[in-house]
């Protein structure tokens, strides 16, 4: 046994110098990999949480901003294939830049003393040179370590496998991979929900599903499917459903599953709301911090909450887009059919409607914050139909309407209505039925 080495087994020698003890050999993230084939090639997949990337790796990479996600191809077809790694994350990191973020750094810490701490502790910093290389030594086993765990960037051979991390920015909850596979036939695409515990979603403690019996739900043509959207509320309602909120602006069709890969490459779940995530929304709030998954608070329609929530955030919490959706009995294309309420939040302001004295202030165009939502679905290729149906109503900007906090909104009345894909494709357009259609179903 080496003179490091010995140190590092010794209890009381391991405080004199810095200890790197990775677990390379850790693979409890495989009890929750994903599978997937096609055309010949077989992808497995699987994001490591905060606890799991610290024990394999040694260092607190959820502390930096960085996730890493176990990653196999095997290619069982007859030509080459390659990994497409910026469609993973256009901002990942390479193995040694990840390995560098989360370096051992000595001189800092001694910096942080300052003279009086020279002065006070000047028996210890005779044993700095022990920091000094034991933290050198530390870091070079880092890099090895992050650059022979890496996934190969080369081609794969038919009949050939490759693994490894790709080292991307960090996501809890369900982090969304989009997987391109280069080969001279033609890309092959894969998109995967990777489950990564970090957060308690608001939609995991409750049932995604119509309330009532399962036979109650209505399968619709596109015409009946117009009628229906048009006749549901124009807008969402406090508990007591007394007074009208903001106007339910848009409807997506598609499951769960599907809303979440559609929605969640570019936009973040929501926590419940409890003691600890309502500190943690106050100090983003005080400090103009990032919360991504800040709690979102509840509004009505159909007499319940919303079924979940997503949120995409700027800056600060103080500028971010909400979006709540509900799930309705309608069934279009045998996919679920979900009304839902956005609504852009551009600042905050006082008022004496909310018990913390303080509220958002929204952008009263909601018509931009609905359309944005299809642009970036669209800029996803996440849309097969798309179009618009009246049913909130039109007010106009000189006459706007007001949501339950006071704020002024003006719309001109339609909801936007898209049919999403789990997969990447083209949209085409969602025609509204013929007046003379309409007249007939609803006689």
């Amino acid at each position: 046994m080496g003179f490091w080495s010995a140190l590092e087994q010794d209890p009381l020698a391991r405080h004199l110098i810095v200890c790197y003890s990775p677990k390379p050999q850790e693979r409890s993230f495989l009890d929750s990999a994903q599978h997937a084939e096609q055309e010949n090639v077989v992808v497995s997949i699987a994001a490591l949480d905060a606890r799991q990337s610290r024990r394999l790796f040694g260092v607190p990479l959820a502390r930096r901003g960085i996730q890493p996600v176990w990653l196999r191809i095997e290619n069982r077809g007859s030509s080459r294939c390659r990994l497409h790694l910026v469609s993973i994350d256009p901002n990942y990191y390479s193995p040694r830049e990840a390995a560098a973020a989360n370096h051992y750094s000595v001189g800092n810490r001694l910096m942080a003393l300052g003279l009086i701490g020279y002065l006070v502790f000047l028996p210890v910093l005779l044993l700095v040179p022990l920091k000094i290389i034991s933290g050198l030594r530390a870091n070079r086993k880092m890099d090895a370590l992050f650059c022979e765990q890496a996934f190969p960037l080369r081609a794969i051979a038919p009949g050939k496998a490759s693994e490894g991390f790709v080292f991307t920015s960090r996501d809890v909850g369900t982090k969304v991979v989009h997987l391109r596979l280069l080969r001279v036939e033609g890309p092959i695409e894969f998109d995967f929900n990777l489950p990564v515990s970090g957060i308690d979603a608001d939609y995991e403690r409750r049932e995604l599903a119509v309330p009532g019996a399962p036979d109650q739900t209505v399968d619709c043509d596109l015409p009946a499917l117009f009628q229906r959207l048009e006749a549901l509320p124009r807008a969402v309602t406090g508990s007591s459903g007394l007074k009208e909120g903001d106007p339910a602006n848009l409807v997506v069709v598609g499951d769960f599953p599907t809303l979440l890969t559609a929605f969640g490459a570019r936009w973040d779940e929501s926590e419940v709301i409890t003691l600890k995530t309502c500190l943690k929304t106050f100090k983003a709030f005080a400090f103009g911090g990032k919360y991504r998954y800040s709690p979102v608070s509840p509004l009505y329609l159909f007499g319940r909450s919303q079924d979940f929530a997503l949120q995409r955030i700027r800056v600060s919490i103080n500028e971010r887009l909400h979006l709540r959706l509900w799930m309705t009995e309608l069934r279009y294309e045998s996919k679920p059919v979900w009304v839902g309420q956005v609504s852009r939040d551009i600042g905050v302001r006082f008022t004496y409607r909310a018990w913390n004295l303080t509220t958002h202030r929204i952008d009263p165009d909601v018509d931009e914050s609905r359309d944005y939502v299809l642009e970036d679905l669209l800029e996803a290729q996440r849309v097969e139909k798309l179009g618009y149906v009246p049913g909130v109503g039109q007010c106009d900007r000189t006459a706007p309407r007001r949501n339950l906090t006071g704020d002024p909104y003006f719309t001109d009345g339609n909801r936007a209505i898209a049919v999403v894909s789990g997969s990447r494709t083209d949209a085409s357009f969602l025609e509204p039925p013929a007046p003379q259609t309409l007249r007939k179903l609803t006689g």
